[in-house]
């Protein structure tokens, strides 16, 4: 049985849980053992996933850089090495260039047998420094959401799921959410995340996420939504809050940015939105008409379970590993 091990800066990571930890039964059965080591907190942290880099038949780093002096030492140790990164983590976060991150992406890449891109944009860049990148999308178990949980019946809840890392882009959709409140009386912001917005200007439910739940605080509500500044940051973004709404048969107006736009289709799983006026246009529709929710939220499952879901992207990924003699 070969050895897989997979690295990264924690197992409670989005990029951890959805493109590394939810393969590992598949993996098994296709003759892996899986592993995972945390490289993050401590010098004997680093240690730890450096000695079971050396045993291990490939080595698959989850987004994290690593300085020259230990990326050299993991390149000595691994038989093989792949990088799988699903964010733009070669500029900053604000979608400005920085020299610091691409100086350690192209290291990262250039040592690498693989690359692996969570969308097309991010293969792009990643082809710069390395030919072998294969695209490999974020996609889940979409049979975690295929309950028909009971919506509410005093409010439409626009539901929004995310962290405080990208909470300003909800706090910028909030001007056009407050002007849809005008066609939509019971219309509520429900948040899955960290953070509460008690002054957000319309009805607000918080919910703290938790794996355990988010699949039913999902299914629960009416609509996802999904805002997104245009810049390099949010092209690096690998729609995984839009593939969450769809595969919960939720249907999506998202910003015509990125990823998203290439996941939702406007029309028949949601909605693509450039501004103010058609965020509270596609939100009002939405909102008074169950018919046209309940159509566009099932195509959305059928897309997902099509192309997004465990078994598809599994088949993409274990071609990658199986190419690597």
């Amino acid at each position: 049985m070969r050895q897989i091990l997979f690295i990264s800066k924690g197992e409670n990571s989005a990029s951890t849980r959805y493109r590394a930890l939810q393969f590992f039964p598949l993996l098994r059965r296709a003759g892996y053992a899986a592993a995972h080591a945390t490289a993050a907190g401590s010098p004997m942290a680093y240690l730890h996933a450096l000695r079971l880099a050396a045993a291990a038949d490939i080595v698959v780093v989850l987004r994290k850089t690593f300085p020259r002096p230990l990326l050299w030492l993991l390149r000595r140790l691994s038989r093989r090495l792949v990088f799988d990164f699903d964010d733009a983590i070669f500029c900053n976060t604000d979608g400005s260039s920085s020299n610091t991150r691409m100086r350690r992406f192209a290291a990262m890449a250039a040592a690498c047998d693989h690359l692996c891109a969570g969308n097309r944009f991010l293969a792009d860049n990643a082809l710069r420094f390395n030919p072998e990148v294969s695209l490999i999308p974020t996609s889940g178990d979409a049979d975690r959401y295929s309950d028909n949980w009971e919506k509410p019946q005093d409010f439409v809840d626009l539901v929004w799921i995310g962290s405080r890392s990208t909470r300003k882009y909800l706090i910028e959709a909030l001007p056009a959410l407050r002007l849809a409140t005008a066609h939509v009386p019971n219309l509520r912001l429900k948040s899955i995340a960290d953070f509460d917005l008690p002054d957000a200007g319309l009805p607000t439910l918080a919910i703290p996420w938790s794996a355990e739940t988010e699949a039913r605080e999902l299914g629960s509500a009416h609509i996802g939504i999904a805002p997104m500044r245009d810049d390099d940051w949010s092209r690096g973004k690998c729609a995984l809050k839009v593939l969450q709404y769809m595969a919960a048969g939720l249907p999506v107006v998202s910003s015509d940015v990125g990823a998203n736009a290439g996941v939702v289709t406007s029309g028949q799983t949601g909605y693509l939105v450039g501004n103010d006026q058609s965020w509270v246009e596609r939100i009002s529709m939405l909102a008074n008409d169950a018919v046209l929710r309940d159509r566009l939220g099932a195509e959305g499952r059928a897309r997902v379970r099509a192309d997004y879901s465990i078994e598809p992207v599994f088949s993409r990924m274990i071609e990658v590993f199986e190419g690597l003699s």
